[in-house]
C-alpha cells in the first residue's frame, strides 16, 4: 500500500513572536516493511534557518528558527509512504517471558545489548509497583512472551476507557492506572511501564492510523489523527508492535513516524520562543490510501 499523509499544525499568538527555535519530528522513518518515498516540510513564515539531523534513535528531525516577528506559525508535513503488512507471528512459538527478561539482564548478542536501554525508566515512564502487579496477571510463569503481551494489550483495552478529557500531557501514569481512563499516549506509557517493571524492553511508537468514513457518510478532511502505540523486544524475533488503544497488532493501517523511550523523545513539534503572549494550537491530519499493490505467487 502507498499512503499520502498531510499533518498540519497551526499556532496563533496574541502578541508577536520575535525569536523562535523549533524542532519537528514529523518525517516518517524507513525500515523493513515501510519506506518513506517522499517528504516535504512546509513552514510559514519561512524560517531563516532549517536543517535536518538524525537523533540517537535514528529518527529524522528538522530544526528551524526565526528572527522576524510573526503572530502565526503553520507547519505542514507532507509524506508519501509505502507500507507492507508485517509478517504474521505465532505468539506461542515466542520464547518464555522469563527467558526474554533474562536475556536482557545478561545480553550476549548485539541485538539484546541494543534493546537493554529500553528496559530503563525514562521521563514519562517510571517503574511502578502497581503497574507490575497489573501486568503479572498476564505473565504467569512460562508463558510465551508475545502471548503474554497480547493478553496485557487486551486487558488495557477492556479495563480502561478512552477519554480525551481525562488527562493532559503531564498526567502521571500512576493516575491513569488508578482512574482507568486516558488516551492513546497514556495507554502506551502504561503498557510500557508494565513491561519495563517486569524487566522487559519496550519502546514508544508515534505515527498515524488510517480511519474510515462513517457508514453512509463521507470521510471528513482532517479527521485522521496522530496515534501512539508500543513495540516489544522479543529475542530472536526483534521488535513487535502492539496497540493497546485498539487491542490489535498493528498492520498496514498503522504508519510509523518515529520511536523512542517515551513521548518526550518523539513529540511532533517542540520549541522555545520570545514574545507571543497567549497562544492556541490546532492540528489536522489526513491519511489517504493512494495505491494498493497485489502480490501473486
Amino acid at each position: 500500500m502507498i499512503y499520502s499523509i498531510r499533518h498540519e499544525t497551526k499556532y496563533r499568538y496574541s502578541d508577536s513572536v520575535m525569536l523562535g527555535q523549533n524542532q519537528a519530528c514529523l518525517q516518517p522513518g524507513t525500515f523493513p516493511g515501510q519506506s518513506c518515498e517522499d517528504f516535504t516540510l512546509e513552514i510559514s513564515p519561512e524560517p531563516v534557518v532549517r536543517r535536518p539531523w538524525t537523533d540517537y534513535f535514528g529518527n529524522r528531525i528538522w530544526y528551524f528558527a526565526f528572527d522576524q516577528p510573526h503572530d502565526q506559525l503553520i507547519v505542514t508535513a507532507l509524506s508519501r509512504l509505502r507500507r507492507d503488512p508485517p509478517l504474521p507471528i505465532d505468539p506461542k512459538t515466542s520464547p518464555g517471558w522469563e527467558e526474554s527478561r533474562d536475556r536482557l539482564r545478561y545480553p550476549i548478542d548485539q541485538e539484546c545489548r541494543q534493546a537493554v536501554q529500553f528496559t530503563a525508566e525514562s521521563p514519562y515512564v517510571r517503574y511502578l509497583t502497581e503497574a507490575e502487579e497489573f501486568a503479572r496477571l498476564s505473565f504467569p510463569s512460562g508463558r510465551p512472551l508475545l502471548a503474554a503481551v497480547i493478553d496485557l494489550t487486551a486487558r488495557i483495552y477492556t479495563d480502561f476507557e478512552y477519554d480525551p478529557t481525562a488527562t493532559v500531557l503531564q498526567t502521571p501514569t500512576i493516575e491513569v492506572l488508578r482512574r482507568r481512563r486516558g488516551v492513546c499516549q497514556d495507554f502506551a506509557h502504561l503498557q510500557i511501564s508494565c513491561l519495563r517493571s517486569l524487566g522487559l524492553a519496550a519502546r514508544y511508537v508515534s505515527g498515524y492510523l488510517l480511519t474510515d468514513a462513517p457508514p453512509g457518510g463521507t470521510k471528513l478532511v482532517g479527521a485522521d489523527a496522530s496515534h501512539a502505540w508500543i513495540s516489544v523486544f522479543c529475542p530472536g524475533r526483534g521488535w513487535v508492535d502492539f496497540d493497546p488503544t485498539n487491542n490489535c497488532i498493528p498492520q498496514h493501517r498503522h504508519l510509523t513516524a518515529a520511536w523512542g523511550r517515551d513521548y518526550g523523545d518523539v513529540a511532533p513539534i517542540r520549541g522555545v520562543f520570545v514574545g507571543g503572549g497567549r497562544h492556541a494550537m490546532s492540528v489536522a491530519v489526513d491519511v489517504v490510501e493512494v495505491k494498493t499493490f497485489e502480490t501473486t505467487l
